[in-house]
Formats: C-alpha cells, sequence, structure tokens
C-alpha cells in the first residue's frame, strides 16, 4: 500500500494546487462540519482516541501550525479533564508508542480517531510513509477493509476541495 504514498502528495498538492488547511489559513474552522460523536463517547475512550492524535501528531518528528491548529480542535471536541488534556499535551513532547495508543481504541471510538488520524497526516499538505504505514497499522488493529484508509484519504481530498471552493466563492460574492 505504500506505493500510494507519493499519490497522495500530487493528489494534495499539485492536481489541484493547494495545501488543504494552511491555504485556506482556517486550520481550525474547517473541520467543525464533521458528523461527529466524539464527545457522545466514555470518557477513557476519547483520551485514547485524543493519545492516538498526539501520537499522529508528532509521527514525522515535526508538528506544524496546521497540524497543531486541527488537533487543538480535535482534543477541544474530546471533552476531557483538564488533567486528561495535560497528560495530552504531555503526549505532544513525548508521544507513546502506536501500540500504547491502540490499546484502548476500538469501534467507534477508533474509527473516529482513524478519520481524523488521516485528516490531520494530510493537513500539511502531504501523507508520508511513515504517517501511512501507521494509518494501515491503524486500520489493521481495529480490523477495518483494506482500502478503509484510501477511502478515508479520498474523502479527506473532496472535504478539502470543497472547502477551497467555498472560501473562492466568498471572495466572488462581492460586486
Amino acid at each position: 500500500m505504500l506505493s500510494g504514498s507519493c499519490d497522495w502528495v500530487s493528489r494534495l498538492g499539485v492536481q489541484w494546487g493547494f495545501h488543504p488547511l494552511g491555504s485556506l489559513g482556517r486550520s481550525a474552522q474547517t473541520v467543525s462540519m464533521l458528523p461527529d460523536t466524539v464527545h457522545k463517547l466514555p470518557r477513557e475512550e476519547r483520551f485514547a482516541y485524543a493519545r492516538l492524535l498526539a501520537y499522529m501528531a508528532r509521527i514525522d518528528n515535526e508538528l506544524t501550525v496546521d497540524e497543531m491548529a486541527m488537533f487543538e480542535q480535535r482534543l477541544g471536541t474530546a471533552l476531557l479533564s483538564p488533567g486528561q488534556r495535560e497528560s495530552i499535551r504531555a503526549a505532544l513532547k513525548n508521544p507513546p508508542s502506536l501500540e500504547e495508543c491502540l490499546e484502548d481504541l476500538s469501534g467507534e471510538a477508533g474509527r473516529l480517531a482513524l478519520r481524523d488520524a488521516v485528516m490531520m497526516a494530510a493537513a500539511d499538505g502531504t501523507v508520508d510513509e511513515d504517517e501511512r504505514d501507521a494509518l494501515e497499522d491503524i486500520s489493521e488493529h481495529l480490523g477495518l477493509r483494506e482500502e478503509a484508509v484510501e477511502e478515508l484519504l479520498n474523502w479527506t481530498v473532496k472535504g478539502y476541495k470543497w472547502m477551497k471552493e467555498g472560501y473562492e466563492l466568498l471572495d466572488t460574492l462581492e460586486e
């Protein structure tokens, strides 16, 4: 499946000429229209969800502004206690292993975490091999179909393109 990694660089940046979140200048707001049930999950599952996002944010040993904005927005959606939020932010500095992140993650929380991990991986305009490998490992752990990551990446690209078109439309509405 790694052969598709380079494809994502072109799909996200070259083909449509934009970086999904960065060029929009609206990182945190862009994901607020997601169909979401994160806040309805039990607290332990919300914490596991957030730990996985912290892991994904640091997988390439770099934390971009776009990734941080998305991470903070999703962390807010998880409605964690102050202590849990502090623990998750500490995980940004010293991320747990992927195996640790997956221990308490299954079902709906896992699917939501994978969806948001895909969006975080794509936030900077590229999905590198390490990110793609981790996404595939998460999907496998959750017992999802083989094409799950590819479908989520396609959905993410469509969503970012749709948002870009919306911002471009707004720019044309003035007389």
